[in-house]
């Protein structure tokens, strides 16, 4: 019978919290704009970056 639960069609009582949303200072962003500005030519790290700005997005998103 335990197993049968997890087959069950209605929604659940509780959701995924959403992830907070961490808060930059200005002059935080523009240090960051400039290390990355310094960063070579086709950087790994530049689409890390990327990656994790669609999952803020998300994360605002989701409250």
């Amino acid at each position: 019978m335990l197993w049968l639960t997890a087959c069950a069609t209605g929604a659940s009582d509780g959701g995924a919290p959403c992830p907070p949303v961490v808060d930059y200072t200005a002059a935080d962003q523009a240090r960051a704009a400039d290390e990355v500005e310094a960063l070579p030519e086709g950087a790994v790290i530049v689409r890390m970056l990327n990656d994790y700005a669609v999952l803020r997005d998300q994360a605002r998103a989701c409250r």
